[in-house]
């Protein structure tokens, strides 16, 4: 395992060179925040749209399946009406 040391040289204002690298690692913290967070929503909203497809589908067959048995229904109890020459 590699070892780094990082030295910051505090000159005369060293509080504000200490106070201006927090406040960058603070943004760096909170840019990888919002990305890991869209990136969970991104997650949940494919999610989503996929049970909602996933759902439409099956919704789509069992009323074709009900539709094909109604019209095989009505095809078997139609009479059938011959006409004699």
């Amino acid at each position: 395992m590699v070892r780094r040391r990082i030295y910051v040289f505090l000159g005369e204002s060293g509080t504000e060179d200490a106070h201006m690298i927090s406040n960058q690692a603070r943004q760096r913290a909170e840019k990888n925040f919002k990305r890991e967070e869209r990136a969970r929503e991104g997650r949940e909203a494919m999610a989503e749209y996929e049970a909602q497809a996933r759902a439409t589908r099956e919704k789509t067959a069992r009323l074709k399946a009900l539709r094909l048995a109604k019209e095989a229904e009505a095809r078997n109890l139609t009479p059938q009406t011959k006409t004699a020459a």
